[in-house]
């Protein structure tokens, strides 16, 4: 429950500050500002609908949704990272002209705006940092990319004081975009994989099947499927063809031993016997059922 409330707190910041820096760019005449503002504001609405997703993303499976709602979490941060790359690429786009033809700004102004917002946006960070979902990966993210834009802006402002060299605002906004954007895209990238069953990050299929295949008791692997709801737990299920029946616990129990080394949490099991010993396991079962018929 965590989570959900450390994404709110993001939210709320993020809308807060980016209304302040909208105005404050204006009466500054600062392009980089009010970019910010601008990609600052779709920030807000994504962590808004994060929020939202993430709320569900903690109920209990129902008969709806028989797997749970983890997957909710994936795709706010989906959005998330969507909104902002598409912020990083109009800002790119609005400030390439600006650069031939830069404009003045308010030195002063633009340097008390940087420290309040390094202050607003440590604070949101150290609140989703600690976070492990995809989600809060995302928002923490986004609240180092703005931390290190501010930084910038103030050295910006800084240098502005002691020379009329413009041209550093929109150079500024391009360097903050394109450095996100860098961020931004694999982070996207390995999300949507998870959220398209991809085999879980770390885990190397190759390596699981040869070890399901070395099991003594194990005449072949008819099936290993592995994936992860949310990028934390990872499930998995494997169906076995086994030489002799009568070891089937102790050859499940190898399994799931193998698969929990391999940080696999949730592990379904489904064996066969093979077809050497198919029809001796067969004539046991019939002999057995016969044998129960004569009795009643």
């Amino acid at each position: 429950m965590k989570t959900k409330y450390a994404v709110w707190v993001a939210f709320f910041l993020n809308l807060t500050y980016a209304i302040v820096e909208f105005i404050a760019g204006g009466i500054f005449g600062s392009s980089a500002v009010l970019a910010d503002s601008v990609h600052d504001l779709g920030d807000a609405i994504a962590i808004g609908i994060s929020a939202f997703l993430e709320t569900i993303s903690n109920r209990e499976e129902d008969n709806q949704y028989t797997l749970g709602y983890k997957r909710f979490s994936l795709l706010g941060a989906l959005v998330t990272a969507i909104i902002l790359m598409t912020g990083s690429v109009l800002v790119i786009l609005e400030n390439v002209t600006k650069i031939l033809n830069p404009q003045p700004v308010n030195d002063e102004g633009i340097l008390w705006l940087g420290i309040i917002a390094i202050t607003i946006n440590v604070l949101a960070s150290l609140v989703v940092g600690k976070g492990k979902t995809k989600n809060e990966s995302i928002l923490s993210l986004h609240f180092l990319e703005d931390t290190l834009g501010w930084l910038a802006v103030i050295l910006m402002a800084i240098v502005l004081r002691f020379t009329n060299w413009y041209i550093l605002d929109p150079l500024l906004s391009l360097v903050i975009s394109f450095f996100i954007l860098s961020k931004a895209l694999p982070r996207f990238w390995s999300t949507l994989k998870i959220f398209l069953d991809a085999v879980p990050e770390g885990l190397d299929i190759e390596q699981v099947k040869n070890g399901l295949e070395r099991l003594d008791n194990v005449a072949s692997l008819n099936q290993l499927n592995l994936w992860t709801m949310d990028g934390l737990e990872k499930n998995a299920i494997v169906h076995l063809c086994l030489e002799d029946w009568e070891q089937m616990t102790e050859t499940k129990n190898q399994v799931r031993q193998l698969l929990e080394e391999r940080g696999v949490q949730n592990i379904t099991i489904e064996v066969d016997t093979s077809q050497s010993n198919h029809a001796q396991h067969k004539r046991k079962v019939t002999a057995l059922e016969q044998h129960h018929g004569h009795q009643h």
